[in-house]
């Protein structure tokens, strides 16, 4: 797992319950919503970008949560 300073700092501000809420609901073009795995979170300049793995198939996908 690679974790930006900047990315944790803005990710440390989102409550847990919906930290929860948007890890798991993430699109993977095979499986649909799904779940994402051994991510890594990156700053961008509109949020977090989170890089991870499809649970069910381990496809990448990709989440951006908007500042």
């Amino acid at each position: 797992m690679t974790l930006d300073i900047k990315a944790i700092e803005k990710w440390s501000k989102i409550p847990k319950p919906i930290q929860e809420k948007l890890l798991e609901n993430v699109f993977c073009s095979t499986c649909g919503v799904t779940e994402i795995v051994d991510y890594s979170m990156y700053d961008d300049k509109t949020g977090i970008l989170i890089k991870g793995k499809c649970k069910k198939c381990n496809e990448e996908v990709a989440r951006l949560i908007e500042d």
